[in-house]
């Protein structure tokens, strides 16, 4: 079975950002469904299971793309009082735990609010990736065996 839209996917996945490693595991999605790096489903569309794929995602096919990103209003107190701020200028927001959460791209500015993308701290980041194929199913699970549902019906009849 070919994996085209719709259709349950099993990989096996290595995904690098230069010598970091972002990812290595075996990962289970619905092709189509957005839950995949879109540069991604696009290499994998039409493998079958046991394909064996290597290559580079450029950043917009990756973390990268400003249709997926969120889009927010800040105000502008929010940043430093002394920065310029311009389209295309991007700060680094960080959690708690003081690791980088998310890049925050300049789209507009006023005097009061600046708008902002929100993009993953890999959005500007090339992706190297090996992956493997494990599986290739439809969305829905096969129908159950012949008598099962019975069974389920009659034992939640006795208990009511």
């Amino acid at each position: 079975m070919k994996i085209d839209k719709g259709k349950r996917v099993f990989l096996k996945i290595k995904l690098m950002a230069g010598d970091q490693l972002i990812e290595e595991n075996a990962v289970e999605y619905f092709q189509g469904a957005g839950t995949m790096l879109p540069g991604l489903e696009k290499v994998v569309e039409g493998l079958e299971a046991g394909a064996v794929k290597k290559g580079e995602l450029k950043a917009d096919d990756a973390f990268g793309d400003e249709k997926y990103a969120h889009k927010k209003q800040l105000s502008r107190k929010e940043f430093p009082e002394d920065a310029k701020l311009e389209p295309g200028l991007q700060f680094a927001a960080t959690g708690a735990d003081n690791s980088t959460n998310v890049i925050l791209r300049v789209k507009k500015v006023t005097d009061e609010t600046v708008d902002v993308v929100m993009l993953h701290p890999l959005a500007d980041k090339d992706i190297s990736y090996e992956l493997e194929v494990l599986k290739v199913t439809d969305p829905t699970p096969p129908p159950p065996p012949p008598g099962a549902v019975t069974e389920l019906d009659a034992d939640l009849l006795e208990e009511a």
